[in-house]
């Protein structure tokens, strides 16, 4: 390894309840890309807030070469070099990308914003990005993948070196998350050390030089460039094996339960959607980002404007535009942004449990408090929820546990069809497997699945049939025994699948 650039040792820090580092050591050499890996709740993002200067630790030091630093502030840690690239998108869509690139840092001629010297410093950094986006473009007509790469070029714009990237891909096709790949290797070349937080292990194969792995706090070991594969990384994060999903077997689907004829989204009007999902059958939705997969299981649970089609279940028409309908009619849609349109963070685990319930399970108009605790209490064992109780604020579990309370949330409903919108979206592995399980266990109860997921793996892994969109159309279906990576790829791309493909 390069001589240490920055040394971290014994950090500690405590939240409510929660113990998130105990003693945590890190070493991050000149030009070096650590990951940083473990399971939501491990605290990777805890661990980064403080290198970040977002939060102060309890205990512990951090050096920069060699030198005992504090960064009390994110101005603080910027100017010792260290960059923080948040999961989280934090721009003002009403400014321009090189607005955002320079807010709080413009550059000023006699007191005055220097838009030209702006709008080229911004160029040189996006440049840097190889990317085509223009600093004059309001952030607000970007795609979220480019919106992505705005935040990083606003990391890259501080001239730090330490970057911190945490789950960088999470919005980024598979053409610009090449292209950051690219990029990281650019900055290593040039003496920049990046600290990279993914669950894509992958992604962690392809770009770490070593990884360090954290499990409850503490670390739980490190593997070097030569030892890091899949299987070794997860024996570190989790302790134990986990099953492929390859090694699953199908169900045998029973009658329909979701009929989806003639549907039109106000996102592709032009284009017109059939699709079945029957009982004990999963249903997963392939596609590149902007396909329209996400508009489609918005348009057919009635959060989004129906353009034309209807929508069955069990036989049943569902009206248009009112989710109140899809609800009573068996449904249930867990979103891709649990956050924002799924959870209410700063509620108790209890409420958040309960606020379908309350809202269509109660008839009477009042809240029975022993029936509310009681389905909590359930919910929380049955989906292994990690949670110091059932009293605790949300917004300070995990990832993986807070999409646990978001499923739990509609299983008290008992739903018929569960459409799943990136459902392990920025979750560790280990909730994954958790998660796979349960949705395996409501197809073999008799419910109906149908989901999206960017993540060839799970595609492949969990779907009993795959359709692949592409512009807003269904442009291909594949069963379980003939999907491919080239096969979905091929569809996602709007290609036909070669004779010679391997399906």
């Amino acid at each position: 390894m390069n001589r240490s650039l920055l040394d971290v040792r014994g950090l500690t820090k405590h939240f409510p309840g929660v113990r998130a580092l105990h003693n945590v050591d890190l070493l991050l050499g000149a030009g070096e890309v650590v990951a940083v890996i473990g399971e939501n709740g491990a605290g990777k993002s805890t661990l980064m807030k403080i290198l970040a200067g977002v939060q102060p630790p309890d205990a512990g030091e951090v050096r920069l070469n060699d030198e005992l630093i504090q960064t009390a502030t994110v101005r603080d840690a910027q100017k010792l070099g260290i960059a923080l690239i948040h999961q989280e998108l934090n721009l003002a869509d009403n400014l321009s990308v090189a607005a955002n690139i320079f807010l709080g840092r413009e550059p000023r001629r006699f007191g005055i914003i220097n838009f030209g010297k702006m709008r080229t410093d911004a160029a040189q950094v996006l440049d840097r990005l190889r990317t085509s986006i223009r600093p004059d473009t309001l952030v607000s007509r970007l795609t979220i993948g480019q919106q992505q790469m705005v935040e990083i070029a606003k990391a890259l714009s501080v001239d730090a070196r330490i970057l911190i990237m945490d789950e960088p891909t999470s919005s980024l096709s598979q053409h610009e998350t090449e292209q950051l790949y690219e990029v990281i290797a650019d900055l290593r070349d040039s003496g920049v050390s990046v600290i990279y937080i993914s669950h894509r292990l992958g992604e962690v194969r392809a770009v770490a030089d070593r990884v360090v792995v954290l499990r409850d706090g503490e670390n739980a070991g490190a593997l070097e460039k030569e030892d890091i594969t899949h299987d070794k990384m997860v024996r570190l994060m989790v302790g134990r094996d986990v099953t492929s999903l390859r090694d699953r077997e199908s169900t045998n689907p029973g009658e329909p339960l979701l009929h989806v004829r003639g549907l039109q989204t106000t996102a592709y009007p032009e284009q017109s959607v059939d699709l079945e999902v029957r009982a004990g059958e999963i249903v997963g939705i392939g596609g590149l980002v902007g396909a329209g997969r996400t508009e489609l299981l918005e348009t057919v649970f009635g959060v989004a404007a129906r353009r034309a089609g209807t929508v069955e279940v069990s036989g049943d028409i569902v009206r248009a535009n009112h989710p109140e309908d899809s609800i009573a009619s068996g449904m249930a849609l867990i979103p891709e942004d649990r956050k924002q349109y799924a959870l209410v963070l700063e509620m108790a685990v209890r409420a958040n449990l309960n606020l379908a319930r309350i809202r269509y399970g109660h008839r009477a108009g009042f809240v029975n408090r022993k029936s509310e605790s009681r389905t909590s209490v359930d919910m929380i064992k049955r989906l292994n929820v990690r949670t110091p109780s059932e009293a605790q604020p949300v917004q300070y579990l995990s990832g993986g546990n807070q999409q646990k309370v978001v499923l739990g949330k509609w299983l008290s409903l008992n739903p018929r069809v569960l459409l799943l919108d990136e459902p392990t979206r920025g979750i560790d592995v280990g909730s994954k497997q958790e998660i796979y399980e349960l949705v395996e266990q409501l197809a073999r109860d008799g419910a109906g699945i149908l989901f999206v997921s960017s993540e060839m793996e799970e595609l492949l892994g969990l779907a009993d049939r795959i359709l692949v969109m592409h512009d807003g159309a269904i442009a291909g279906e594949l069963a379980r025994a003939e999907a491919t990576e080239e096969s979905v790829m091929h569809l996602a791309t709007g290609a036909p699948i070669p004779e010679t493909a391997d399906v």
